[in-house]
C-alpha cells in the first residue's frame, strides 16, 4: 500500500495557521498579553539553541512568570495534545531546545530568582532560570561557591544544567550537576507538581533524582533546583604544561590518575586550538606544542603545594617538554580564561563550527585524536579539539561554512564518525552536552533495539502522550534501521542491533 503524499504547502500553511489559533486562543486568558509571541518575526530569537545548524521555528512561544502559569499552560497543551519544548538560555549544544514546528516553546527565562542561600546547610534554593555563574556570586560573601563551571556559565541556567547534566572544567574533582543537586521541583507534562529527591539525606520510596537530572526535558518541566554549595577553596594554583607529542600528553592524564591524583581541574587543548584561543584572550599559551595539558589543585596551600608538586613530577616523567606553574590568582585565571573561551575563539575562524560531545576511556586519549586528524583528511574540513581530559570527555569542534550545503553534509558525516568511533573505543556518543537531534542516530550505534525500548518505557511511564520534547534523545527503530541501512551501503562499521533489521 503506497503511503499518501504529503499535502500541498497552502494547504500545510493553512492547518498550521488554524491549529497555531487555537493553541493561541486556549493560552491566551492563561498568561499577560506580553507574555505569549506567536507572530514569525517574534518567534525567530528562539527557532534554535546553541547548534545553530538545526533551526525551526515554533508555532508559539510562552513566557510564564509564575508556577501556577506553567502548570495552566502544560495542562492546556495536553489537553489539545500539543507538544511542548521547555527552554532556558538557549546555550545547548545538541539541538536539546529545538523546537516543534507544531509546538509551544515554554521559555523559562523569567524564572530569574534565587529563592535562598542558606549558609549553614550549605545550599541554595533558585528558579530554574538562575544563571549558573549567579549562583556562586550569590554565595561568594559566605565563602562558597557552586562548583559545576561549564564554559557557558556566565549565560546557561541551572534549568538547563538539569536538563543536560552539565559538567565544566572542574568536574572531575567536585562532580557533574548530579552530584551537586539536591532536589529538583517541576511538572509533569499534565501540569501536576512534581518533586525529585530531597534536602534531607534521603528520600522516602525510589530516588529518582539521578532519573531527571539529564532527562533533557523529556520527562518534566524544571522550575526550582536546590543545589549544593561549597567551601571556597584557601589557594588554587594551575600548571600549565607543554608536549611535543599528542601521545605523550594523553598518556601524562592517565598516569596522573593513576598516580592517586585528583586535580581540581585536568584539561587539554591541541596546537589548532591554542592558537585559536592564544590569538583571542593571549592566556600564555605554548604554541610550538603538539598539545597542552591545564592541571589545577586547590585547598589548602599545604595540599596545594604538596599536590603540585606530585603533579610536576608526574608530568616532567611523562615527557613535558615545558611546565609553568601559576605565579598569582591573576594568571591561574588568565590561564583558564583561554579554555573557557575555546568556543568563541573557534567562532573567530570560521563562519561556523559544530561542537561534539563524547566520552571514552582516558587511555584512548591519544588514539581518537590521531583518528580525528585522519577524519579531517577524509572530510576535507578541520578540526580544533579542547575536552576534559581526566573524563575522558572530548569537545571536537569542527569547523564549516553553514552556507555550503557540502560543507554542511561532510560536517555532519565528520561529527558522527567521531561519536561512532568513540563508542568503538569504548566510550559514549555523549558526556554532557545531551543527546537532542544532533546524536539521534548515532544513539543506534550504542544501543540495541531493546534498551532503547527500556528508554521508551520510561518516557512513556513519566509521559503517555509524548508531549514533552518529542522526537529527540531516544531513535526510533524506524530510524535506526535506516541509518543502519546506510551504514552497510558505505561500507562502514556494524553497530548494536543492526542484524535484527
Amino acid at each position: 500500500m503506497n503511503a499518501p503524499l504529503p499535502p500541498p504547502p497552502v494547504q500545510a500553511a493553512s492547518e498550521r495557521a488554524a491549529r497555531q489559533a487555537a493553541v493561541v486562543a486556549a493560552l491566551a486568558p492563561l498568561l499577560p498579553a506580553h507574555a505569549l509571541l506567536w507572530h514569525g518575526e517574534d518567534t525567530v530569537p528562539y527557532e534554535c539553541d546553541g547548534l545553530t545548524a538545526y533551526r525551526q521555528q515554533p508555532l508559539l512561544v510562552a513566557l510564564p512568570e509564575t508556577e501556577a502559569q506553567v502548570a495552566a499552560v502544560l495542562k492546556a497543551c495536553h489537553a489539545l495534545q500539543v507538544p511542548v519544548v521547555a527552554r532556558g538560555a538557549g546555550t545547548g549544544l545538541s539541538g536539546g531546545a529545538l523546537p516543534h514546528a507544531l509546538g509551544v516553546t515554554l521559555s523559562l527565562a523569567k524564572f530569574n530568582k534565587i529563592v535562598q542561600i542558606d549558609k549553614l546547610a550549605r545550599t541554595a534554593t533558585v528558579q530554574c532560570g538562575v544563571r549558573n555563574l549567579a549562583i556562586s556570586e550569590a554565595a561568594a560573601p559566605h565563602g562558597l561557591y557552586y562548583a559545576p563551571d561549564p564554559s557557558s556559565q556566565i549565560a546557561c541556567t541551572i534549568g538547563g544544567n538539569v536538563a543536560e547534566n552539565s559538567g565544566g572544567v572542574h568536574c572531575l574533582k567536585y562532580g557533574l550537576t548530579l552530584h551537586n543537586v539536591l532536589r529538583v521541583r517541576g511538572f509533569t507534562a499534565e501540569g501536576e507538581a512534581v518533586e525529585f529527591g530531597s534536602e534531607a539525606l534521603d528520600v522516602p520510596g525510589l530516588d529518582l533524582l539521578p532519573l531527571i537530572v539529564g532527562s533533557e526535558g523529556m520527562l518534566a518541566v524544571t522550575t526550582e533546583v536546590t543545589v549544593r554549595l561549597v567551601p571556597r577553596p584557601l589557594l588554587a594554583r594551575c600548571i600549565m604544561a607543554s608536549f611535543d607529542d599528542i601521545r605523550k600528553a594523553g598518556d601524562a592524564v592517565a598516569a596522573v590518575i593513576a598516580a592517586g591524583i585528583i586535580p581540581a581541574g585536568l584539561e587539554m587543548m591541541d596546537r589548532p586550538m591554542t592558537a585559536a584561543v592564544e590569538d583571542y584572550v593571549h592566556a600564555g599559551y605554548d604554541l610550538d606544542a603538539a598539545a597542552i595539558l591545564l592541571c589545577e589543585s586547590d585547598g589548602t596551600p599545604e595540599e596545594v603545594a604538596e599536590e603540585i608538586d606530585r603533579m610536576l613530577a608526574v608530568l616532567t616523567g611523562c615527557g613535558a617538554t615545558r611546565v609553568e606553574v601559576s605565579r598569582d590568582e591573576a594568571q591561574r585565571l588568565k590561564f583558564w580564561s583561554g579554555r573557557k573561551n575555546a568556543f568563541p575563539a573557534s567562532g573567530r575562524i570560521s563562519p561556523d563550527y559544530m561542537c561534539m560531545d563524547s566520552t571514552i576511556p582516558r587511555r584512548r586519549l591519544a588514539d581518537i585524536l590521531l583518528a580525528i586528524a585522519q577524519m579531517e583528511a577524509k572530510y576535507g574540513l578541520k578540526c580544533c579539539n579542547v575536552f576534559h581530559a581526566g573524563d575522558g570527555n572530548l569537545h571536537p569542534l569542527i569547523l564549516f561554512d553553514a552556507n555550503d550545503a557540502d560543507q554542511m553534509h561532510r560536517c555532519e558525516l565528520f561529527g558522527a564518525d567521531i561519536l561512532e568511533t568513540s563508542v568503538a573505543m569504548g566510550g559514549t556518543v555523549t558526556g554532557e552536552h545531551g543527546v537532542g537531534v544532533e546524536k539521534l542516530s548515532s544513539m543506534c550505534v550504542q544501543f540495541a533495539p531493546e534498551e532503547r525500548e527500556q528508554m521508551f518505557a520510561v518516557k512513556r511511564a513519566f509521559d503517555p502522550q509524548q508531549g514533552l520534547n518529542p522526537g529527540k534523545v531516544i531513535p526510533t527503530l524506524q530510524r535506526c534501521a535506516e541509518y543502519g541501512k546506510m551504514h552497510v551501503k558505505k561500507g562502514l562499521r556494524p553497530f548494536a542491533g543492526l542484524e535484527r533489521f
